[in-house]
């Protein structure tokens, strides 16, 4: 079997990040499940923080830096997406918001998503369904069943205890798997900043 490829966002901010945290985490879980069934697969990792830059010159002028680029490309070239955000102001963060802006939004289409996020307190968990599920449907990417929220609290002492957060994790992980052994997105994704075969780049009729 084709090996896959696993791309994995994280929008937090801070340094260490515990939305890098939970992206670690779910990627640990998905990576051990496809290894279990004999799949090879390659994780690419991108914080958002370190193309923050990029992503606001891009929508500013139209054109992707060649980092921004590489990013772009890692993540609509893969066969599945793990994607975590804080929680800020009720939703997704702006920078995570941003970043998918700036992708063509045909590129996610039948795209395998784990969707995650982090906040200080479990009551803005149901972000996950009223704001974050909803954007990746309009991408048309496939969202796995089971979403993951961490508080602050899962990452303190005593968290080994909390036995909802590693379940929920192992869950979304085995939903994930085999949308990603399915997929064919790697070998067969169209560029991301290509015309659609259907028109043409300077206008007119033939």
């Amino acid at each position: 079997m084709t090996a896959r490829k696993l791309a994995v966002i994280s929008a937090g901010l801070s340094q260490p990040s515990s939305t890098r945290m939970l992206g670690d985490r779910l990627a640990a879980a998905t990576v051990a499940r496809l290894e279990e069934k004999g799949v090879e697969v390659e994780v690419t990792t991108v914080e958002l923080r370190d193309v923050a830059q990029d992503i606001t010159n891009n929508m500013l002028t139209g054109f992707a830096s060649p980092r921004l680029e590489a990013v772009i490309e890692a993540v609509t070239g893969a066969d599945g997406l793990i994607a975590v955000t804080p929680i800020f102001t009720t939703s997704y963060s702006g920078l995570f918001k941003s970043f998918f802006d700036v992708i063509d939004n045909r590129a996610l289409t039948d795209m395998p998503v784990l969707i995650g996020a982090t906040a200080g307190t479990a009551r803005h968990s149901l972000a996950l369904d009223y704001a974050i599920r909803p954007m990746f449907t309009y991408l048309h990417a496939v969202v796995v069943p089971t979403s993951v929220f961490a508080a602050s609290e899962d990452w303190g002492s005593g968290a080994d205890q909390i036995k909802t957060l590693p379940d929920r994790i192992d869950r979304a992980a085995g939903e994930l798997v085999p949308l990603i052994i399915a997929s064919e997105r790697s070998t067969t994704v169209r560029d991301p900043f290509g015309f659609d075969a259907a028109l043409s780049p300077v206008g007119g009729g033939s």
